[in-house]
């Protein structure tokens, strides 16, 4: 499945180093989904290769999808070997980028007392931000797919790539 696909990863950003798990030695894995426990540690989630979470996140979520672990691994796979087709790039490679590239840096917090309230911007936590890149990543590829002819491995091998490449086509 995965296992046609090179582990060794560039991070481009030096502070998403600690937060995107893909070094060789320990998150190679050869299925999208492993069944590790990782929400029983505050931070674990840290340690869940990259490919893992973006199975576990918000393809197997909303309503009528809840629990399809399968479905979600099969939607994971097609999107990554349709990336490999398109560009003749690693797939892995393509996901850290698009995550990296959509990912925000900087939000807005309400800040007040005595009922004055106003906005102040703050900066992200890179765990935050990662976190941020795989929902909005995926949430995108649900809702294009939703009610189109297109698969939702093709939408969301076509987030992936406009995302990984900056750019915002429809």
């Amino acid at each position: 499945m995965i296992e046609f696909f090179d582990f060794n990863i560039i991070l481009t950003i030096p502070s998403l180093n600690d937060y995107i798990a893909v070094q060789p030695a320990k998150h190679a894995t050869y299925v999208p989904h492993t069944a590790g426990r990782y929400s029983v540690k505050l931070f674990r989630k840290v340690e869940c290769p990259i490919v893992e979470r973006l199975t576990n996140s918000s393809l197997m979520m909303p309503r009528r999808n809840n629990g399809k672990i399968l479905m979600a691994v099969r939607i994971v796979i097609h999107a990554m070997e349709i990336i490999h087709l398109l560009t003749d790039q690693n797939p892995i490679q393509v996901i850290v980028d698009a995550v990296i590239n959509s990912g925000p840096q900087e939000d807005a917090t309400r800040i007040g007392s005595a009922g004055v309230v106003r906005c102040q911007a703050v900066d992200i936590s890179p765990l935050r931000r990662v976190n941020q890149a795989i929902y909005l990543l995926m949430t995108g590829a649900r809702e294009s797919a939703f009610r189109n002819i297109t698969t939702v491995a093709e939408c969301l091998a076509d987030e992936l790539l406009n995302a990984a490449k900056g750019s915002s086509n429809r």
